[in-house]
């Protein structure tokens, strides 16, 4: 599993980071930021939640 976000559509609002710090976070310019593209396999669940919960559908998983 790897984790894309669309930076076209991207607005920073922050609800992936605050379903899943361990992946995402929005840094001190406001910008999403992607801790781990390929997160562990124990995250899959909580980061295809938020991947659904994204505001501007800016987020998507690929599989490896």
């Amino acid at each position: 599993m790897r984790v894309i976000v669309d930076r076209t559509l991207c607005e920073s609002n922050a609800v992936c980071a605050r379903l899943v710090p361990e992946v995402f976070v929005v840094d001190d310019d406001d910008h999403l930021r992607i801790k781990h593209e390929q997160p562990p396999e124990a995250l899959r669940e909580r980061v295809e939640h938020a991947v659904r919960r994204c505001p501007r559908l800016a987020l998507s998983i690929v599989e490896d």
